[in-house]
């Protein structure tokens, strides 16, 4: 599962920003390796990319979630997260601000209903609740 950080760089248009992502992301997918695309990491990557308008890496993110299995939000990810927040939160865990939506607790709920390993940058807050790596750390 791409959270925003690789599925940023994988999406983005200019190709000085994306070598490394894109060889690693090729390399699992010619061993097989099935991607999801997180609603809630698309919405944070889509955000960035329509307030910068960068229209070329908007529809290399179109193109992507095709390589990909698409995962939309449900109501049982948002439930399951609302309870890891809680649960952390009361055993003082940082899970962000408590005014904020906080994406990495509902990216962290989808994967656990999804059995999948969170390929990410920021190991510290996803580990917490589910498994995640680094993604360049992760091969086939």
């Amino acid at each position: 599962m791409l959270d925003s950080g690789p599925l940023g760089r994988l999406a983005h248009a200019n190709p000085s920003r994306n070598v490394e992502v894109r060889e690693w992301f090729a390399s699992l997918r010619d061993a097989n390796a099935r991607f999801f695309v997180p609603e809630i990491a698309d919405f944070e990557v889509r955000r960035s990319f329509l307030l910068e308008n960068l229209t070329g890496s908007l529809a290399s993110l179109n193109g992507l979630v095709s390589l990909a299995t698409y995962g939309p939000i449900t109501t049982e990810d948002m439930r399951l997260a609302a309870q890891l927040w809680a649960r952390y939160r009361k055993i003082g865990r940082s899970v962000g601000d408590p005014r904020d939506l906080n994406a990495d607790v509902i990216l962290a709920a989808e994967a656990i209903r999804l059995g999948a390993l969170i390929a990410t940058d920021n190991i510290g807050h996803l580990a917490q609740f589910t498994p995640a790596q680094r993604w360049a750390a992760i091969h086939a």
